[in-house]
């Protein structure tokens, strides 16, 4: 090779380099950062412990019965992470292209988180029937499985941060603020690292997040058939609502990959906990509730709650679908009714149908379900909402998050949109 070549390609890698860097500026500091990581799995611990009778010690301050670690939940979390992970490969499901890479080719995803769903559960389900595990005793180590979460969540974090398991493809993220490192820990450094052909982000989010949350609930499901009790008409509807909310996410998993969570931001310690940790157990926490306090409620109500439910569902489902095929393929007859406004970026905006209700419909939909499934826990306590509660708080700041993105590249377009659709979220109200 020739020096003039050498010299060549030399600049040829740095220019590579540079375009697979993305400078940050972050509002956090080490303070709110430590915090921040230390109160998220205490916060859970208490919330969790609130739920059980106010006779029974609190576990952080020492409790035999539901100890604050255990070794064997250590290795329950590695178990299902390693479950999860061979899953990932089995040859079912579809290849699909998610975002563009820095080399300007689509990033390539596999999709088979139904299958993985399906087979996950009747795994557990054959082990409970045959004797081989207990609900109850998995139930017990309720605390102890959070703190292995946590500890995992800590492990993966570090190999991320001291051997970024990155590709050619995968864009590094450099803040520019003082508290450089612990925000390269924290928040991450890394868009799309990945274990083999494992995306680290993907896996995390579906195959840890929504599964470990149905894995979960039908955890307490024969925890509660393990009682000899009647099953309660509240814990069998909030497990219902939660199967079915999961079961078309991992349906439709590669809605995902047009997330802002998936699409712009790094994967760091704060993400993997809150993955490992919050949505299995936070989430399930209206069924955890009605396991520690069951609640008696009318056939009637149960209706409601129903139909509640299955409103928002498809509000949901039809809004998400309406935006999905008119971003694929606006000018499809199955739009040819609906009105639009011109942008500048070259788009149209929908500004009838379910957009033309509020601008936001997909998240009203999902904030409706998640107060129906909050229902059935009654009205003695505000725990049992808090799932809904953060979930509302979450979706408003998210959908002002794409609002100031949408006002920049619609420019006049968009501000006609919210004239024309002057609510954000609730119909009338907000």
């Amino acid at each position: 090779m020739s020096a003039h070549e050498q010299e060549s390609q030399v600049l040829r890698s740095r220019k590579l380099r540079h375009e697979n860097v993305l400078q940050v500026q972050s509002r956090w500091n080490n303070i709110h950062l430590f915090l921040l990581c230390f109160l998220l799995g205490v916060s859970l611990i208490t919330l969790l412990d609130c739920c059980r009778a106010s006779s029974e010690p609190w576990v952080l301050l020492g409790s035999a019965e539901s100890p604050i670690w255990d070794w064997s939940a250590l290795f329950l979390v590695l178990l299902y992470t390693v479950l999860q992970g061979a899953l990932y490969y089995l040859p079912v499901g579809q290849m699909t292209e998610g975002k563009m890479s820095s080399h300007g080719k689509r990033i390539k995803y596999k999709l088979n988180g139904l299958h993985a769903l399906v087979l996950t559960v009747a795994l557990v389900l054959s082990l409970w029937f045959w004797g081989f595990i207990r609900a109850a005793a998995v139930t017990q180590k309720l605390f102890a499985l959070v703190s292995a979460g946590v500890c995992v969540s800590l492990l993966i974090s570090l190999i991320l941060y001291l051997h970024p398991l990155t590709t050619s493809t995968s864009t590094h993220v450099q803040y520019t603020n003082t508290a450089k490192p612990m925000l390269s820990f924290v928040l991450g450094h890394i868009m799309d690292p990945c274990v083999g052909d494992i995306d680290v982000k993907q896996f995390v989010m579906v195959r840890i997040g929504f599964i470990g949350w149905a894995v979960m609930d039908v955890i307490y499901l024969l925890t509660a058939v393990e009682m000899k009790d009647p099953l309660s008409l509240s814990l069998l509807l909030v497990i219902t609502f939660h199967l079915i909310y999961i079961l078309d996410f991992v349906i439709d998993e590669a809605t995902i990959l047009t997330t802002k969570e998936f699409t712009e931001e790094p994967i760091g310690f704060i993400m993997i906990m809150g993955e490992y940790i919050w949505i299995p157990f936070f989430s399930s926490l209206p069924v955890y509730y009605l396991l520690q306090k069951p609640n008696n409620i009318h056939p009637m109500s149960a209706v409601f709650i129903c139909l509640l439910f299955g409103f928002g569902f498809l509000i949901y489902y039809l809004s998400n679908e309406q935006k999905d095929g008119f971003r694929r393929n606006p000018n499809d007859s199955a739009f040819s009714s609906l009105e639009t406004i011109r942008s500048p970026s070259g788009q149209s905006l929908l500004v009838s149908g379910w957009f033309g209700w509020v601008r936001h419909p997909n998240y009203l939909g999902d904030i409706v379900m998640m107060f129906a499934w909050c229902l059935p826990c009654g009205f003695c306590s505000v725990l049992p909402y808090l799932p809904a509660l953060q979930c509302f708080n979450l979706l408003r700041k998210r959908a002002n998050e794409i609002e100031e993105s949408c006002l920049k590249k619609h420019e006049g377009a968009w501000r006609e949109y919210c004239r024309r659709v002057p609510y954000k979220l609730i119909p009338y109200v907000y």
